[in-house]
């Protein structure tokens, strides 16, 4: 009896501690490229599992290419570890929403290594669309010229 309460019981800690590591696990959310782009989805939102999709596409993988790209989803407590303006921070999703003052979903932000935000676009962009602000950032557009004047004159919009 007493083999079972003590096998019980390390099951139990055993258990318990698996519980504690993956509550205490951080998702890493900086960038090994130069430039990001991080999704803040909503749980609700069928703009965001739309983008999801478009995201699949090999026109867009392959703009992608070179480019980190993650996704938070406002409603989560898990943590993140980040970098913003130049300082590296652990938070949850949540709070990094809530920091870059999403208010609607989704909302694209692409980033550099030191965490300037580059570009923000919110709301829902169809694949032609991302794709030149993909392009915008990755071939440093954002350093000589004004978004909107660029997406005119590449016939993006």
């Amino acid at each position: 009896m007493m083999k079972w309460l003590l096998l019980l019981t390390l099951v139990l800690l055993t258990a318990c501690q698996q519980k504690a590591n993956s509550n205490s696990e951080v998702r890493d959310l900086l960038p090994q490229n130069r430039y990001a782009m991080l999704i803040v989805e909503s749980e609700s939102c069928i703009y965001c599992k739309q983008l999801k999709k478009d995201l699949q596409s090999q026109s867009l993988a392959g703009e992608l290419q070179g480019m980190d790209v993650y996704s938070i989803l406002y409603e989560s407590n898990a943590r993140v570890r980040y970098i913003l303006n130049g300082q590296e921070r652990i938070s949850t999703e949540e709070e990094l929403a809530k920091s870059l003052k999403v208010s609607s979903f989704p909302q694209i932000f692409f980033y550099d290594k030191e965490g300037r935000v580059l570009l923000h676009l919110p709301g829902y962009q169809p694949p032609k669309t991302l794709a030149c602000s993909i392009r915008y950032v990755k071939e440093e557009e954002y350093k000589r010229g004004n978004y909107m004047n660029y997406m005119k004159a590449q016939e993006c919009l």
